[in-house]
C-alpha cells in the first residue's frame, strides 16, 4: 500500500484523512463493515476491494481505546497489516486530540510509535507493529531498565511545533476544576465522591507546585503515560517501541520519568514495586550516557534523583484527579472512585519523605 502525500507541512506529510466516525460501542460483527468502508475511504487503491479482502480483529480494549488490526489482501497478493484506533467516548475531556494529532506526526516521523497513515472522525490508522507489549515486571529488568532510559532519551530530543509551556499544572487544574463540580446519579458514588475535601487537594497541588518550581527542572516534550501497555518489544530484534501518545506534551523531564516509574506497581497497583535508588540510578545513567553510563557524574544523578521523586507525587495527584472525572464521563466497568482513592493516599504516604528529600537538597545546593 502506498499512502500519497498530498501536502507537507512543516516538512512533515500530510496523511489522507476522513469525516467517517465509527461506533466504539457496537459489536465486533457491526464495527467491521464500517472499518472497511473506513479503509476504502482513505486508501484509493483499496476502493474496489471486495469485502473478503479484509480481515478484522480486536486488539485490545484499553481504558481509553479500542485497537484493531485489519488485514488486506491486495490486487498483487500482498498482505498489509493495519492498526486502528477507535478513541473511547468521552476521552475528550481528559485527552487534547488536536494536541495529540500534532504531536504524532512529528513522533511518527522521528521514528517513535507505528507511522500515521490516516486520520478520520474518532481515531486514526497505523501501521501494525509486530511485537508484543511488555508485562509491568518487564520494565524493571535492568537490561530493559537501560533500553527504556535510551529511548525515553531521544523522544525527549523531538521537537514539536507550539508552544514549549509545561503543561502539567495548567492540566491539574483543569482536572481539579471539573472534578470538583461533578454530581453523580447513583447514591453510593456520590456518598464516597462527597467524602473528598477538595480544598485539601487544591492546598496538595499548589504546595507541590511551589516547591518544583524551585527545581527549576528541564522541559521536554514528555510521553506522559509510559505504562507498560505503551511499551512494546520484537523479541527478535530486540527492538522497543514507545506508542501511544494520547496524553503527550511539553512536560518536565522529572515527571516523564517518575509517572513511568509508578507503573512498576502494575495492574495491581503494588506501589511498593516503585523502583529504588539504585534501580533509579541505574536508569538514570542510562538516560544521561547511554553509551559511557558509568561516566555520569554523581551531581547529576542526585538532582535527576530529587527532581523525579518530588514529580512522582505529582503523578499520583494527575492521575487520581483524572480518575475522579473518568468516574462521571466514562462507561468502562472499572471503579474510577476507588482508583482516586488509591492513587491520592499514595500521594500522602509518600509525602512527608518526598519533601524532606526535596528540600534538604535545595538548602545543600
Amino acid at each position: 500500500m502506498e499512502v500519497t502525500e498530498e501536502a507537507r507541512e512543516d516538512g512533515i506529510s500530510i496523511v489522507p484523512s476522513s469525516s467517517l466516525t465509527v461506533d466504539v460501542s457496537l459489536p465486533l460483527s457491526q464495527i467491521k463493515p464500517r472499518i472497511i468502508d473506513l479503509c476504502r475511504s482513505l486508501f484509493k487503491e483499496w476502493s474496489c476491494l471486495e469485502d473478503s479482502r479484509f480481515s478484522v480483529e480486536t486488539v485490545s480494549g484499553g481504558i481509553t481505546n479500542l485497537l484493531l488490526k485489519v488485514s488486506v489482501k491486495e490486487d498483487n497478493g500482498n498482505d498489509v497489516l493495519l492498526t486502528v484506533r477507535l478513541f473511547g467516548p468521552n476521552t475528550e475531556y481528559v485527552i487534547d486530540r488536536k494536541r495529540e494529532l500534532q504531536a504524532i506526526r512529528h513522533l511518527s516521523a522521528a521514528g517513535f510509535g507505528a507511522e500515521l497513515l490516516g486520520v478520520f472522525g474518532n481515531g486514526m490508522v497505523q501501521s501494525f507493529i509486530n511485537a508484543r507489549t511488555l508485562s509491568p515486571s518487564d520494565m524493571s529488568k535492568p537490561k530493559l531498565a537501560a533500553e527504556i532510559a535510551r529511548q525515553l532519551r531521544k523522544f525527549h530530543e523531538v521537537e514539536i511545533p507550539g508552544s514549549r509551556e509545561p503543561e502539567l499544572w495548567n492540566d491539574i487544574f483543569k482536572f481539579l476544576e471539573r472534578a470538583s463540580a461533578l454530581k453523580f446519579d447513583d447514591s453510593e458514588k456520590q456518598r464516597k465522591y462527597e467524602t473528598v475535601s477538595f480544598r485539601e487537594v487544591y492546598d496538595a497541588v499548589a504546595e507541590l507546585k511551589d516547591l518544583t518550581e524551585l527545581l527549576d527542572a528541564p522541559v521536554v516534550f514528555a510521553h506522559n503515560d509510559l505504562l507498560s501497555g505503551n511499551l512494546m518489544l520484537n523479541d527478535d530484534e530486540e527492538k522497543l517501541y514507545l506508542i501511544d501518545f494520547e496524553y503527550g506534551s511539553y512536560n518536565y523531564r522529572g515527571y516523564d520519568i517518575a509517572n513511568h516509574f509508578n507503573e512498576y506497581a502494575g495492574f495491581d497497583c503494588d506501589y511498593n514495586l516503585y523502583p529504588d535508588k539504585d534501580a533509579q540510578y541505574h536508569f538514570f545513567r542510562h538516560y544521561f550516557q547511554p553509551d559511557k553510563p558509568h561516566k555520569v557524574r554523581d551531581e547529576d544523578l542526585e538532582a535527576l534523583y530529587v527532581e523525579t521523586n518530588s514529580f512522582m507525587l505529582a503523578s499520583h495527584l494527575y492521575w487520581a484527579l483524572w480518575a475522579l472525572i473518568q468516574a462521571k464521563v466514562s462507561p468502562i466497568d472499572f471503579d474510577y472512585l476507588d482508583y482516586f482513592f488509591l492513587r491520592y493516599n499514595e500521594y500522602r504516604r509518600r509525602k512527608e519523605t518526598c519533601f524532606l528529600i526535596a528540600r534538604t537538597y535545595l538548602t545543600n545546593s
